[in-house]
């Protein structure tokens, strides 16, 4: 596993986090900002998985 990999790992769960937050303290803005730090994991994780490919 790469750092890219591993980044966007965290970068999930710390976006479900946040969305899970959100919605529990009635708080639109951090549903979306988790949702894109969700988003933005999972890219970073598909950059890590064709960097892997490629070595």
């Amino acid at each position: 596993m790469n750092k890219d990999k591993l980044s966007g790992n965290v970068d999930q769960v710390k976006g479900e986090a946040k969305e899970q937050w959100g919605r529990l303290t009635d708080d639109e803005s951090k549903v979306a900002e988790g949702k894109m730090d969700k988003a933005k994991g999972k890219v970073k994780e598909g950059v890590g998985e064709v960097k892997d490919r490629l070595s």
